[in-house]
């Protein structure tokens, strides 16, 4: 029987994350640098992220990195995942993207969240509440009528050059936001791997209800996680831990730090809710051997049916980054 993996895309989004001794501006040229990395190794396409005056994190202007991404590969589809459209007009989001697709044709994904500020006053200082994310299917529409030259609340006014482009658009979601993407009729960006339960239910609701429209015929299912490969479990758990560490950190401090070798966390003193949140961070992610990561992620795409798994790893050491990717891309056969 043919493995259910060679037939599945495979992609990659990046966090920027900030790294002990690397600042924010390092971490942003180490994106850059990662997506030609994944350029060669056959993934489908490379993804950034938008986070706001979050310590531990430097992508806070995804189409901005978006651009510089494109602009240093040749091949890989580039995108985001996502901007974050309750803290942007929707107008401008369309220029954006608008000119994304014009500088890069054929390449851009236009991947939209409904996340707000972290904080109530990063919130304030984005000039956004959380009703403004109750909202997201009204400003998703009019991100899309602006595109397809369809909106009709501003006559006269044109997202220019974006008005005419065919740009794809994603809907990244939990829970409830798989019924957007399903009434809206884009593909579904949905994670992570670890709450498979969860994320089985929205995918059931969002293939119910996924009404056929001009840009999607068919329900697309992209399941999004952390993924580890490398030559022992051991080595694949390892680097899992620098991000289950700031996690732990953020829940129990309130800020994110930047990612630690994993070394150095293994010989920290822990208090028990520390360790509690450290312990289950590590839980439950899709690492190992190449044989145990094919076991895996079989199970994982015969459970959720995906036609892709977006690649979410954070860790502090690259070089393992990269040589977990590699190994991944040998798992799936990508070829460029």
């Amino acid at each position: 029987m043919r493995s259910p993996i060679a037939s599945t895309r495979f992609s990659f989004l990046d966090r920027s994350r900030t790294r002990e001794g690397h600042d924010g501006p390092q971490a942003l040229r180490d994106t850059v640098a990662l997506a030609r990395e994944v350029e060669s190794l056959g993934y489908h396409r490379f993804w950034v992220s938008e986070h706001h005056s979050v310590p531990g994190v430097a992508g806070s202007a995804p189409t901005v990195l978006a651009a510089a991404v494109a602009a240093a590969t040749s091949a890989i589809r580039v995108g985001t995942g996502g901007v974050m459209l309750p803290n942007h007009r929707p107008l401008v989001v369309a220029e954006q993207f608008g000119v994304l697709a014009s500088l890069f044709p054929g390449r851009i994904d236009m991947g939209l969240g409904r996340s707000v500020g972290f904080t109530d006053g990063v919130r304030r200082a984005l000039g956004h509440g959380k009703e403004d994310a109750e909202d997201f299917p009204g400003r998703l529409a009019e991100l899309l009528g602006w595109i397809d030259g369809t909106q009709q609340a501003h006559p006269q006014v044109h997202a220019r050059p974006a008005e005419g482009l065919r740009i794809p658009a994603y809907v990244l979601a939990i829970g409830e936001g798989a019924a957007v993407a399903a009434a809206a009729g884009l593909p579904l960006v949905i994670g992570d791997l670890r709450g498979r339960e969860k994320v089985l239910r929205a995918i059931e609701v969002y293939r119910r209800d996924f009404r056929p429209s001009a840009r999607a015929e068919r329900p697309e299912v992209i399941v999004s996680g952390t993924v580890a490969v490398a030559g022992s479990a051991e080595a694949a758990r390892r680097l899992l831990v620098p991000e289950a560490w700031a996690m732990a950190y953020a829940r129990t401090h309130g800020s994110f730090p930047p990612l630690a070798p994993a070394e150095e966390i293994e010989r920290r003193t822990m208090t028990a809710k520390e360790r509690e949140l450290y312990e289950r961070g590590l839980d439950g992610h899709v690492h190992g051997t190449e044989e145990q990561v094919t076991e895996q992620l079989e199970r994982a795409i015969e459970e959720t049916g995906a036609d892709e798994v977006l690649v979410t790893t954070s860790t502090y050491d690259r070089e393992a980054l990269v040589d977990s990717l590699r190994r991944l891309a040998g798992i799936a056969g990508l070829r460029r």
